[in-house]
């Protein structure tokens, strides 16, 4: 990945960002609401807790048949992502309440859910939201050569079939985070001096890692060794099902905001100066998806309403479906596009299309 210093435009002669920013904000102080979350992000949290520790202890203690234990992983993997995605997500914005350290514990479940804070935080609130979907900058659009998610990534012969393979490898996301990601990308931006606020040391950071990963193995793999009389490779079976569902919810819904036809993948001119502002860019490249499900909603943590939640990042994603309309309604008046597809049907189409025409080989002027 370069590093390359990357500026956004300031001339916003619109002025739609401040006039954004000054609307939302009246929205809160007429109501009296909070930016932070509500009980609904209480209440949230303690069913996603449930699906996702409720079945381990009950794997633990009952002695079930192995289809029973089968059927628990598989809801263990539904709560492992509805915690990432709703309570660790919130918490690592600082978004899940007005105190730091409710939200330092609630970003901290992340470490039960395989990851790391340090890692996270720099991929996804420093590069990610920082430098959406630009190349060789947000690492959310980097798969190696495995899978080609933007247009200005090489291209390889395997990637025609990348729309037939590619969901499978999607589960395969905090299986790697536990195994080797964290610790691969602990030692790049330790390297590159990155970090989401005051720099940690790097005794500090590798020791929170490796500990933090020994306890995590004992959890979830020595703990039931012990206590379940099942052979050690159902076990670890059981293991890989967990990750593997929660790797395919969490990758869909990340791709379905970015790497679909309508987001758009612009790069900088030679001076490394964005066309857009910060906040227009953030326009052009994400999508929103099934707004109207209340379901998709509730369940993803907001992360449907990826317009809103990449331009107001500190704000809990129980408020989104609120904001939505006073973004929507400014985006228009300024003439900037709003892009969001209707049901999460249409956007899963969406985004298997768009790995099809990616991985045809590409036009010169690529």
């Amino acid at each position: 990945m370069e590093n390359k210093s990357i500026r956004f435009s300031r001339k916003d002669s619109t002025q739609f960002f401040k006039t954004l920013n000054k609307r939302v904000n009246t929205y809160f102080k007429e109501n009296d609401i909070k930016k932070t979350g509500n009980w609904r992000l209480h209440l949230k949290t303690i069913v996603m807790f449930t699906l996702f520790l409720a079945p381990y202890f009950l794997i633990l203690t009952l002695g079930l048949p192995i289809w029973a234990n089968l059927l628990l992983t598989i809801v263990m993997g539904i709560g492992m992502a509805g915690v990432g995605m709703n309570v660790m997500h919130d918490g690592n914005h600082g978004a899940y309440s007005n105190n730091k350290w409710v939200n330092k514990f609630m970003g901290g479940s992340i470490y039960i859910l395989a990851g790391n804070v340090y890692n996270w935080q720099v991929q996804h609130n420093v590069l990610h939201h920082t430098y959406t979907n630009i190349h060789e900058h947000d690492e959310d659009l980097e798969a190696g050569r495995i899978l080609r998610f933007s247009k200005h990534a090489e291209w390889h012969k395997h990637h025609r079939f990348q729309h037939f393979y590619s969901v499978f490898l999607y589960g395969l996301l905090t299986f790697n985070w536990a195994i080797t990601t964290d610790f691969q990308q602990m030692y790049r931006y330790m390297k590159r001096n990155l970090s989401y606020g005051k720099k940690p040391s790097k005794v500090g950071n590798w020791s929170t890692l490796v500990i933090t990963k020994l306890l995590y193995i004992t959890i979830w793999i020595v703990l039931p060794l012990l206590f379940i009389d099942i052979a050690w490779w159902q076990i670890l079976i059981g293991f890989f099902i967990m990750h593997y569902v929660a790797g395919v919810i969490l990758s869909v819904v990340f791709q379905l905001a970015h790497v679909v036809d309508d987001a758009d993948t612009p790069l900088p001119d030679e001076s490394g100066t964005m066309k857009n502002t910060w906040a227009i860019h953030q326009l052009f490249t994400t999508v929103n998806f099934g707004t109207k499900n209340r379901i998709v909603n509730w369940y993803t943590g907001g992360l449907n309403h990826q317009v809103e939640h990449h331009i107001f990042p500190n704000i809990s994603h129980v408020h989104y479906t609120k904001i939505a309309k006073i973004v929507k309604e400014t985006a228009n008046e300024f003439n900037l596009p709003y892009n969001e597809y209707k049901t999460t049907r249409k956007a899963i189409i969406s985004h298997f299309k768009h790995l099809k025409e990616l991985g045809k080989k590409p036009a010169l002027q690529y």
